[in-house]
């Protein structure tokens, strides 16, 4: 069956994405993975190099006779980068590849509402334009990441109060020029896993689950497709209506057993003590046999949830990121369990692959700076407002 024709814009958000993705890559690889003649191929760099997109440099040949030229995206293109969760509002600037000029962190005040959140973004976009006028940076993307954000949360956002539409006003009034773009926490992080982390387990379509603050996943597609990253908030799948209270406002879901807050009750220390070893609190912080018991429970629970969510869309991956992704295998086993359990069958009938990845929660705003330039790629380096098609 012949292959769709395909826009100039798709075409290049094709060659950006596969960039992204890969670090970079040799001309053969790259028009083969973008399904496209080498000839094709070079008229595109020719036009993204120009623009100030890529770069080719020169690197050993991978084989004999073999190119030289490396295509990446260019060091030199300028991102904004916030990231909202329940303590603070990261903002920064850098690059396509992930590099940070400037980080900064502005406190959340205690009692959340809407125009405190609201007063904390303007605070975080002055600070923003200030840094970058002073230095004349032009930005080519801004990417903003909220825990919880959804179709309806016009209607209100039930994990962090704010406005995201009035949010977008300021934006709008401060950066005019610079394409903006929204997303869930959840999609943030699948992205930065994908594009950032070496040796990601996987390359077509799976579920990515992260477990920090909350419990969220989102569905990973290919990237050039409109609806491959959909957030699915797993998390609130409810349990025991008489069980902890989520800050949903419901009662035993998911994410009141296994978020970060729920994981350092369990373990008898505050949310700090649990972060301040970083990635070592399993060999820091000591578990008893009955708290180990109640961790694996609470785990198989979580898997439930995973393969519930698998019930309803199947998919042959699942990739499992944040604390969870740094127990034993001992322990990690009943994750594993809870997706078995499920009606029809988990993994065993499915045949599902399942890798746990780092959690990559702790290095804001490097996940919501990996969703600006996933955007970027996304619309072909292209103005946001531009229809040009082949």
């Amino acid at each position: 069956m012949p292959e769709q024709p395909r826009s100039r814009r798709q075409t290049r958000a094709a060659i950006l994405t596969h960039l992204l993705q890969s670090g970079g890559s040799f001309r053969p690889p790259l028009a083969k993975a973008v399904r496209l003649s080498e000839a094709s191929l070079s008229r595109i760099l020719f036009d993204l190099k120009a623009e100030g997109l890529i770069e080719e440099v020169r690197r050993p040949a991978p084989y004999v006779g073999g190119p030289t030229g490396l295509v990446s995206l260019d060091g030199s293109v300028a991102l904004a980068a916030l990231e909202l969760n329940s303590q603070w509002l990261s903002v920064g600037v850098g690059g396509l590849s992930g590099e940070l000029q400037y980080a900064e962190r502005l406190s959340l005040p205690k009692k959340a509402t809407v125009e405190a959140v609201g007063r904390v973004f303007r605070e975080a976009l002055t600070l923003l334009r200030d840094w970058t006028r002073r230095r004349r940076i032009t930005l080519a993307q801004i990417g903003i990441t909220i825990p919880g954000l959804g179709r309806l949360s016009e209607l209100g956002n039930p994990i962090i109060p704010c406005d995201v539409e009035r949010i977008g006003d300021m934006f709008g009034a401060m950066f005019a020029s610079v394409p903006i773009e929204f997303t869930n926490s959840v999609v943030a992080h699948a992205i930065f896993h994908r594009c950032r982390t070496q040796d990601y387990p996987f390359s077509g379509a799976h579920l990515f689950v992260f477990v920090g603050q909350g419990v969220a996943g989102t569905w990973m597609d290919d990237p050039t497709e409109t609806d491959a990253l959909q957030p699915v908030e797993l998390g609130h799948m409810v349990f025991n209506t008489d069980g902890p209270r989520c800050r949903c406002g419901h009662h035993g879901c998911v994410e009141a057993y296994t978020s970060l807050p729920a994981l350092a009750e369990l373990l008898g220390v505050t949310e700090a003590e649990l972060l301040q070893p970083g990635n070592d609190w399993g060999s820091t912080i000591p578990l008893s046999s009955r708290a180990r018991q109640e961790l694996r429970a609470r785990l198989f629970r979580l898997g439930l949830a995973i393969g519930n969510t698998l019930n309803v869309k199947p998919c042959n991956g699942v990739a499992i990121s944040g604390w969870p992704s740094l127990l034993a295998e001992e322990d990690r086993k009943a994750v594993v369990e809870g997706i078995d359990a499920c009606l029809l069958g988990g993994r065993k009938l499915a045949q599902v692959s399942l890798a746990f990845v780092p959690p990559s929660n702790g290095n804001d705003p490097q996940a919501a700076l990996a969703f600006a330039a996933f955007c970027l790629a996304g619309r072909g380096g292209m103005p946001a407002a531009s229809t040009e098609a082949a």
